[in-house]
């Protein structure tokens, strides 16, 4: 594939964009109280206007591509010729590029949350708000929060490689639809929203992800964790992602992908022989039922007349967050995506993404669970305590071969976040890229830009001790607008399919994607 040239990067936008997260960083450095409480004030009015809608768009847009999948228009063919990606390599991207080593990080402890704040009503501490708490872990990392992936990548794809339109960025997908150009003010504020919240939501995940990963290897090692060790394991991770990136993604990501997932299987299969094999396997079966009986009430719980704040404070922060990371996981479901059917994304999306997250929270969840109820490990007061990293240490210490398993949680986690790092660093690239054509990749060098980026950023928040609750609540404040742009994206995506296909047969529609196929073969 040919290569952009420097004259098409978009000069402007990077600097642009450089500037914001510059200005946000300088801010939580000199004014770090007052930019969390101006954060926190914003974030708090907007998801009492718009938490409601938020909760719709999100149970409306699972049900709208489900129902698509199993129409006629699940069978269009995004692009020419056979997939890129063999099957196992396209699902372990997916997942690698959605999940993220945060993932890692909240299965051990988040349904700790839960237990002193559960939802539906439930009394805190009580029977029903521990066999509640890994219920809502599934919940929140399953079915509906990966649809807001697919709700931005389905109609991304379709514009690239159906509609064959120029651009794989927010902005270009905006311009297709309403024909208001990518030059216009409203396109450009477009890809700056999506440039910050790349940069906001990987510093969360690297602000959450390295101290932990520090703290078991010194453990493991018998060291003090410090700033240097952080120091030395961002450039490590810098180094494999950022030489991932350059060779591209069937040389480099592909192949880490492969490698983790099934990593992550053995360490998964592990734990769960390991640990208290019975009981993880009681109360994961406990949990997914719980779940798929109550999704509904669980979709659109708004608590109006209790008014807890547990909507706002967990199902509506979290569908934001997602939607946070939705445009450049969007972008990058869209690129592996050519040459798979409309109804196979929609399927990989959000059964297997779905299913590696309660894998994950379903284990690893009913493991810590295990230990706190035992005593063995107080995973509730630790928590309470600020020493979450601590207990996810403990817990792994527990378990036999515990220092054999924490070496392999921690280079796991690292490949984690190689993954998900190159997939932003390459999205990003595609939104600086002006008019990118179909058989197109972005320029090597403005992909190692990104890589360099992506990883001084997160690391001066942590240089600074910058407030991550002020980035986190940065960034989901900017997920208000990308709502209202994946509603757009979902509306013109289903009008495009219509018009392209409302008057063709099912019969017709397989043998045009036979006919795709056959053309490169």
């Amino acid at each position: 594939m040919d290569n952009t040239s420097d004259k098409r990067i978009d000069k402007l936008l990077v600097g642009v964009s450089m500037l914001v997260v510059f200005f946000v960083t300088g801010c939580l450095y000199f004014l770090p109280e007052s930019s969390l409480k101006v954060a926190k004030s914003i974030f708090s009015t907007l998801t009492d206007i718009f938490g409601a809608p938020v909760l719709l768009l999100t149970f409306i847009g699972l049900i709208v591509l489900v129902f698509l999948a199993f129409t006629k228009y699940g069978k269009i063919q995004l692009g020419e010729g056979k997939p890129e990606y063999s099957t196992f390599s396209w699902v372990a991207m997916m997942i690698s590029c959605g999940l993220g080593s945060a993932t890692v990080y909240w299965a051990f402890i988040e349904w700790a949350y839960y237990i002193g704040t559960p939802g539906l009503g439930i009394a805190a501490g009580s029977k029903l708000a521990y066999e509640m708490s890994v219920t809502y872990s599934m919940f929140h990392w399953g079915f509906s929060a990966w649809a807001l992936y697919a709700m931005v990548g389905l109609p991304i794809a379709y514009h690239f490689y159906v509609k064959r339109n120029e651009g794989l960025s927010l902005s270009a997908i905006v311009s297709a639809i309403t024909g208001i150009k990518t030059t216009n003010t409203i396109c450009r504020i477009v890809d700056i929203l999506f440039m910050f919240i790349c940069f906001g939501g990987l510093s969360i995940t690297l602000g959450l992800s390295t101290p932990l990963v520090t703290m078991v290897i010194c453990d493991v090692l018998g060291i003090e964790a410090s700033f240097i060790m952080n120091v030395v394991l961002i450039i490590m991770i810098s180094i494999v992602y950022s030489f991932s990136s350059y060779i591209g993604i069937k040389k480099g990501m592909a192949k880490i992908s492969d490698w983790n997932i099934k990593l992550m299987i053995l360490f998964i299969i592990a734990l769960a022989l390991l640990g208290p094999t019975l009981f993880i396997m009681s109360n994961f079966v406990n949990s997914f039922g719980l779940m798929l009986q109550n999704f509904i009430h669980m979709s659109l719980f708004t608590d109006p007349i209790a008014k807890s704040g547990f909507p706002e404070a967990w199902t509506i922060f979290y569908w934001l967050y997602w939607i946070t990371y939705a445009p450049f996981t969007g972008v990058f479901i869209a690129k592996v995506s050519k040459g798979r059917s409309i109804r196979s994304v929609v399927a990989n999306t959000i059964l297997s993404g779905s299913a590696g997250c309660f894998l994950f929270f379903g284990v690893l969840g009913s493991l810590s669970m295990q230990r706190s109820i035992t005593k063995v490990v107080n995973v509730v007061d630790m928590l309470n305590a600020g020493q979450d990293n601590a207990a996810i240490v403990q817990i792994l210490r527990s378990l036999p071969g515990g220092p054999i398993l924490m070496i392999i949680f921690c280079i796991s986690t690292i490949l984690f976040l190689a993954t998900t790092l190159d997939g932003a660093a390459y999205t990003m690239s595609t939104t600086t890229t002006i008019g990118l054509r179909n058989n197109e990749e972005p320029n090597p060098m403005l992909r190692l830009f990104w890589c360099i980026m992506l990883s001084l950023v997160p690391l001066t928040m942590i240089f600074i001790k910058a407030n991550l609750n002020t980035i986190k609540t940065c960034a989901i404040i900017t997920a208000i607008p990308i709502v209202f742009i994946m509603a757009l994206l979902m509306g013109g995506w289903i009008r495009w399919m219509i018009q392209d296909y409302g008057s063709v047969t099912t019969l017709q529609i397989e043998k045009e994607a036979q006919e795709k196929i056959a053309k490169v073969m």
